[in-house]
């Protein structure tokens, strides 16, 4: 498959890039620089802590988001797929002989996916409230309708996600040009005022801000850190785009905008302390105000879009690499495979972030609610990759040891700091990320003792191409019997036998795979295997950004001679419901769990899209 960057041009695409990778980051500048100064903090508004705070934000930007995300990260690809459960499915291939490595990453890659949930609730909620509280900045008396309006935006935001995205997507990368051009134009001339501010580029600052305040300083942290929330989506989004997309958009604009802005709040502290309430509105003149409220909101709805389709995108993935049951996914594009919508988790996160909304009320309080999730998801991915690294043979791995050390000890540092906010709301994202893991790792824990329980009650039945159905009929027509192993009987096909004791013609056990990695050649999507019995196992091949399409598997399969036909064919399912066979014990509530998800699952012909008409559903009980 050709690269991204070869299927278009690198100027569309990094266009494109701006308006769906860095809407997060992109909108920082709206709560960031005014959080470090926040009453709460108590950290004095004197120049030296204003060059410190600034210092702290360029470095921590370059070398959290520069050096380790834009320049290393991205190579840590799966087949040009990017993002922390492509990160797991990399690490679980380099860790494959060691089982209990395997495990370890395995659970840290599910808790950090778990805090993206967090991320992806939080995001709307204060990056809109940020925007919209510009009102209150026009006029005191309007800051009453500020909590309405975001709300009415939200609801609005998450309404219309069922109809998909692809024509307002078309404008996001040009107002995010416009967004980013606004923060470096209003930036610069406040610069221009008070040059003196660029001092704060020397990193002496910094150290010197921890070394003789470090109670200040582990404060501060907490808020510097909101100007890298969003360094995750560079990730995350490379398979849209590319790495060199990516990486273009951000060197060329997106960094320099952002520091350009920060800087120029910085400046406008210095020169009138007053100002630090709210100094990104108080940039920008009187007169220009309302079209800049007006742009941070579209710029801050684009931020909330691109943080829920990484949702519905993470969901999928999640639900492919055996995380969570089949969902019901719908396709909101007929020409772009990864616009997707799932109502479930759309309504979900939409019901989250109104609560928020009216709980915490202002961008200030979300503000401390915000931040562990994804710091705590940047920490995670550097631990993988500390554990995973020496056992990687090429030089690389060695390398780059030292540099994630760095990274995991400076993102630990922040972890902590934003650690201090837990009793302030930051308790909401690892609350809904513990709930997120217990999902996660109890589906994959009942999948796996579920197949083990099926493999054992297979070892005593023929593998059904090699079973005797000699003396019993055959009927006209074809079946399709779902199975969920590449070996033994599928369940429905011994019940069929055993109540209707009738086999079909053209009988084929039908078995589909998801790998470990995001798309699979169609020349490699089909395998089958014929018995002399007259039966066919076909092994269908899917990535986990893929979906399976019953039509694509027939369609395939008829190239290697076994031909069936959609609306002529039958076929078989089986759902099976879990039953306690053993003591509940201290865990016990997570098999009802299982059960409960087992059974609220999509359906085979649901998820398949199978012909209604055509279909036979049989159930079973697996004892657990």
């Amino acid at each position: 498959m050709s690269a991204p960057t070869e299927r278009g041009k690198l100027p569309g695409l990094t266009l494109a890039a701006l308006g769906i990778v860095y809407g997060d980051i992109g909108t920082s500048p709206l709560y960031a620089f005014r959080e470090a100064f926040n009453e709460e903090h108590g950290i004095p508004l004197t120049p030296e802590n204003v060059f410190a705070v600034l210092s702290m934000m360029f470095w921590a930007v370059t070398v959290i988001v520069s050096l380790k995300y834009v320049t290393i990260m991205l190579r840590f690809d799966n087949r040009g797929e990017g993002g922390v459960l492509a990160l797991l499915s990399w690490a679980s291939k380099v860790t494959r002989r060691r089982p209990k490595l395997t495990w370890l990453v395995t659970m840290l890659g599910i808790f950090s996916a778990s805090l993206f949930y967090g991320d992806a609730v939080i995001t709307p909620a204060i990056s809109v409230l940020s925007a919209v509280e510009g009102i209150a900045v026009k006029a005191q008396g309007l800051g009453h309708f500020v909590m309405p309006l975001a709300l009415v935006i939200l609801i609005c935001l998450f309404a219309v996600q069922r109809r998909g995205t692809a024509t307002v997507g078309a404008i996001f990368g040009p107002i995010m040009v416009i967004w980013f051009g606004t923060l470096a134009a209003f930036g610069a001339v406040s610069i221009a005022e008070t040059p003196m501010v660029l001092q704060a580029l020397n990193p002496k600052y910094a150290v010197m801000f921890v070394a003789e305040h470090p109670g200040f300083a582990f404060l501060a942290s907490s808020a510097v850190f909101l100007c890298l929330t969003g360094a995750e989506a560079l990730y995350a989004d490379m398979g849209h785009f590319g790495p060199k997309p990516v990486r273009l958009a951000w060197f060329s604009m997106v960094f320099p905008a952002l520091m350009i802005n920060y800087f120029g709040q910085g400046a406008l502290v210095l020169r009138a302390p007053e100002a630090a309430r709210n100094p990104f509105y108080l940039l920008a003149p009187d007169v220009l105000l309302v079209p800049l409220i007006v742009l941070a909101t579209a710029a801050t709805v684009i931020a909330s879009q691109a943080t829920i389709s990484g949702a519905f995108s993470a969901t999928q993935q999640a639900s492919r690499l055996n995380l969570l049951p089949r969902l019901q996914v719908r396709h909101t594009s007929e020409v772009a495979q990864g616009q997707i919508y799932i109502p479930l988790v759309n309504w979900m996160i939409l019901a989250l972030v109104v609560a928020l909304v009216l709980m915490f009320q202002s961008s200030d309080n979300l503000a401390s609610a915000y931040g562990i999730a994804v710091a705590g998801d940047l920490f995670l991915s550097s631990v993988i990759l500390l554990i995973t690294l020496p056992m990687v043979r090429a030089p690389f791995g060695k390398r780059l040891w030292p540099f994630f050390l760095v990274f995991a000890l400076l993102e630990g540092w922040f972890l902590a700091s934003n650690g201090s906010k837990i009793i302030h709301g930051g308790w909401f994202p690892l609350a809904l990320a513990t709930i997120v893991f217990t999902l996660l790792s109890s589906w994959r824990t009942g999948i796996e003792v579920l197949r083990a329980k099926k493999d054992v009650a297979k070892r005593g039945i023929d593998d059904g191409l090699e079973m005797n159905l000699e003396g019993i009929p055959r009927v006209p027509g074809a079946a399709v019997f779902f199975s969920s192993s590449q070996h033994g009987c599928p369940s429905s096909f011994l019940h069929n036998l055993k109540h209707n004791m009738v086999v079909h013609e053209t009988t084929v056990f039908l078995n589909v795979e998801f790998e470990e990695e995001p798309r699979v050649p169609d020349d490699e999507r089909v395998e089958v295997k014929r018995g002399l019995n007259g039966m066919v196992r076909l092994t269908a091949h899917f990535g986990y950004r893929e979906d399976p399409d019953i039509r694509t598997i027939l369609r395939l399969a008829a190239r290697k001679g076994v031909e069936l036909e959609l609306e002529s064919t039958s076929f078989f399912t089986s759902k099976p419901t879990v039953v306690s066979v053993s003591p509940r014990g201290l865990f016990g509530w997570r098999r009802s769990l299982f059960g409960w998800m087992l059974q609220n699952s999509v359906s085979v012909a649901r998820y398949f899209d199978l012909p209604p008409n055509r279909i036979i559903e049989l159930g079973s009980q697996v004892g657990i």
